[in-house]
């Protein structure tokens, strides 16, 4: 005799509906299909004696546990799984897909492996699980990274280390888990490689910020598998993070040639390679290129605008996009609020404030650190403090914003109170919050306080003083006229051959008038710095002031013949929605200046020998 449901399902449609439901993440026809399991306990009770369904039987409750775990309902998938008098591998992956953290899936690996001793019941689908939930765990270090080596002999101790995908899952764990070296070492031992392994490792190198090595084993790939979209944005990501544009073009013609320049994800990567190597001629025509850009995308070249000095071009686009009708995201917003520096229109900012309120960005806080920068470098403190106070929630860059705005304002003392709410906040400071401190020791005159400062760093916080802490030091201590203490400061410091330091030191001595001390600095930045117009231009005033014109001449023969010529100062007002910018215009060409002081300096030769006779 049939069996009643027969005629309307069978235990192959059963399985079939659960899986769809699964990837679908219907969760209400999948509910729907445990009614029919449950209402029929006859057909589906796993009965060791029934061998002939029991392999059909046991797909249809392994269906249904893997259901409920990609529609995310964990709980669900647990209690199916209780209800499972006989399980197998599949029962237990299924259940372990679902964990929400490493310890989750540990534990029930534990379970299983007591279940099923000598881990009879454990594959390679189980170990792969187990693996990807501690790479997705907390990723610097913790239950994940802690319980790697763990898993790794489980999968030695079974054999199973030799098996592509395990290795593959190894390779990834460990680079998420902070552990390049290890990642190399399964890397090294493994027999079998697939474009999946050489992905990885080329990818993972390139994230933990080992660019060399990423692109020497793209090109090791390239001579065993075929590249595809993954890898070549990874060698990508490598480029733009070592700033090696020879190499990042060389790749683009290979992703021309593999047919892959029409992939937005490989595109992104490859303006993004062209916006950190400065080549933005190159990005734009890779952008104009581009059929249908999306969010992502248009984000990149705006960043890139952002982060070369073309502030303009990123308004002129953003407006084109605007006007266009494109969709705009918060990440959008945020990255032309990037490209607001001290000339930028504020009315354009006010009316980019104007769209997050209408789109309701007010929520995002990545959007509201834009709009605290954008109204602080625009003069308007009072407005980057009520940002910042209606911002919901607040994180570093948050803090960092808000405190660098004061610290921009010449609002040195309220800069320390700042950081003792962020404190308080529970936020923890970094190296760009602790810039922001020392510019405040230097409005408010405290060269002491800022030394303390710096010294914290390290002896409280952890946080390694960078060329940029001591930078601020030297012009800390230069606006304390106390010129001596910041040349012995950089001489004793490890970046005495820093050019940055030097410069900010030679900028105080310019200030004060020091000639002995700022003809050193000068001296040294340009033993650094051959280039370095501010050195050759301070140099030629010191010379002036003491009458030295032979000198004066030779350092102006020098910038001459360098191609080098003086910045031209430049001042700024906003009329009309529209920033009109000032220069002095030069009233000789550069050869009738050179004409003159030659003519200054024979006259005073010719005056010389007169008063010797």
């Amino acid at each position: 005799m049939r069996d009643a449901w027969s005629p309307l399902l069978n235990y192959a449609h059963l399985s079939g509906l659960l899986a769809r439901c699964g990837r679908a993440g219907d969760l209400r026809l999948g509910t729907a299909l445990h009614a029919v399991v449950a209402k029929n306990p006859a057909h589906f009770r796993l009965c060791p004696h029934r061998s002939a369904s029991l392999h059909h039987v046991l797909a249809v409750w392994n269906s249904l546990v893997a259901m409920y775990a990609r529609c995310g309902r964990r709980g669900d998938a647990a209690r199916a799984f209780d209800e499972m008098p006989l399980r197998d591998s599949v029962s237990w992956n299924s259940l372990l897909a679902a964990s929400a953290s490493a310890a989750d899936a540990l534990a029930l690996l534990r379970r299983m492996l007591r279940a099923a001793p000598g881990a009879a019941a454990c594959d390679h689908a189980t170990l792969t699980t187990v693996l990807s939930a501690c790479a997705r765990a907390d990723g610097g270090g913790g239950t994940g990274a802690a319980s790697l080596p763990v898993v790794h002999g489980l999968a030695v101790s079974c054999g199973l280390d030799a098996e592509v995908s395990v290795g593959n899952a190894l390779i990834t764990a460990y680079f998420e888990c902070s552990s390049p070296g290890s990642a190399e070492r399964v890397f090294d031992a493994m027999a079998d490689r697939n474009v999946v392994t050489w992905t990885a490792m080329v990818s993972g190198m390139a994230r933990a910020e080992r660019y060399r090595e990423s692109l020497s084993l793209f090109r090791q790939m390239r001579h065993a598998v075929d590249a595809n979209r993954a890898s070549y944005s990874s060698s990508l990501l490598a480029c733009a993070g070592s700033l090696a544009a020879s190499e990042g073009q060389q790749i683009h013609g290979l992703v021309v040639k593999a047919g892959f320049e029409t992939d937005l994800h490989v595109e992104s990567e490859l303006m993004d390679m062209y916006s950190k190597c400065g080549l933005m001629e190159d990005a734009l025509r890779v952008f104009r290129s581009c059929q249908d850009p999306d969010e992502v995308f248009l984000t990149v070249i705006l960043v890139g605008f952002a982060q070369n000095g073309l502030e303009e071009k990123a308004f002129e686009l953003f407006a084109e996009m605007v006007g266009k009708g494109i969709d705009i995201d918060a990440n959008m917003v945020s990255a032309v609020l990037g490209a607001f520096g001290a000339s930028a229109p504020f009315a354009l900012g006010k009316q980019i404030h104007a769209l997050v309120i209408k789109k309701c960005f007010g929520g995002n806080t990545y959007v509201c650190n834009g709009l605290i920068n954008m109204y602080s470098k625009c003069g308007e403190l009072q407005e980057s403090i009520e940002v910042f106070d209606g911002t919901p929630s607040k994180n570093t860059v948050t803090w960092n914003s808000i405190i660098a705005a004061f610290a921009r304002h010449g609002h040195g003392s309220e800069v320390f109170g700042l950081f003792e709410s962020m404190k308080a906040d529970g936020v923890k400071p970094t190296n760009v919050t602790f810039l922001s401190l020392l510019h405040g020791c230097s409005h408010v005159g405290s060269a002491s306080k800022g030394l303390e400062i710096l010294n914290s760093m390290s002896s409280q916080y952890g946080i390694h003083p960078k060329v940029e802490h001591y930078a601020c030091v030297v012009d800390m201590l230069g606006r304390a006229s106390q010129l001596d203490d910041a040349k012995a400061f950089i001489e004793d410091g490890p970046f005495k051959d820093s050019a940055l330091l030097w410069q900010a030191l030679m900028g105080a001595c310019s200030f004060h008038k020091d000639s002995e001390v700022g003809k050193y600095a000068a001296e040294k930045l340009l033993l650094l710095d051959p280039d370095c117009t501010a050195a050759y231009v301070l140099l030629s005033n010191i010379y002036s002031s003491e009458g030295r014109w032979d000198d004066r001449a030779r350092i102006l023969k020098r910038m001459r013949e360098k191609g080098l010529r003086k910045d031209t100062g430049k001042s700024w007002i906003e009329l009309e929605k529209e920033v009109r910018s000032f220069v002095m215009a030069p009233r000789s060409r550069p050869d009738d200046v050179l004409m003159q002081l030659s003519a200054v300096a024979s006259d005073q030769e010719d005056l010389v020998e007169s008063n010797a006779l």
